[in-house]
């Protein structure tokens, strides 16, 4: 288990490296840690300039950084992007992409009971509603998974999720767990 000391040394420890790699682009401010949050997954670690820790003055702020999860369990480090923090999809995300996680689908437990209480007919058409991208094979098909308890296949799972206009930027793995092959590396999930 990753303490939040731990969480913020491993963050600090990061910039410092990260920074080295910044220079290229020309001068640019320290960067610090200003505020940690627990969350269920770990630590959230925004970061910032110094001076911007420091005076919390907008004009002392880089913008578009992104805060850093500190993974709990782990210690591994990444990134995730503002236009991805502040969607309320970002956890799935990063349980889906880094953990290999997908979360049950929310539909199908309602789909299960309307097969079981109203019958076969009732379901396919909750479904069909509410999951319009499926077509009337894969709606069976996915009908046909749930209604013995099972979980939808993936492809269908999919399809049931809402279109969304701005798909999510992807998290960053930019250190993994430490002694997971080497440490620091920079990539995407």
């Amino acid at each position: 288990m990753i303490t939040e000391k731990r969480a913020v040394e491993l963050v600090e420890s990061l910039l410092a490296q990260e920074r080295l790699t910044w220079m290229w682009r020309g001068p640019i401010p320290d960067p610090a840690v200003y505020h940690v949050e627990e969350h269920a997954l770990g630590w959230v670690v925004s970061w910032n300039t110094a001076e911007f820790a420091r005076t919390r003055d907008l004009k002392d702020r880089l913008v578009g950084s992104g805060p850093y999860l500190v993974d709990r369990q782990d210690g591994s480090i990444h990134h995730i992007p503002v236009t991805t923090w502040v969607t309320d999809g970002w956890e799935a995300l990063y349980l889906r992409q880094i953990k290999g996680i997908r979360p049950p689908d929310p539909l199908a437990s309602t789909v299960r009971e309307l097969a079981r209480s109203a019958g076969p007919v009732a379901a396919m058409a909750h479904l069909r509603r509410r999951a319009p991208r499926l077509s009337l094979h894969q709606a069976r098909a996915y009908l046909l998974a749930v209604r013995h308890g099972a979980e939808p296949p993936e492809e269908l799972a999919d399809l049931t999720e809402e279109e969304v206009s701005c798909p999510l930027l992807p998290i960053e793995t930019l250190r993994r767990a430490p002694g997971a092959d080497g440490g620091s590396d920079r990539r995407p999930g």
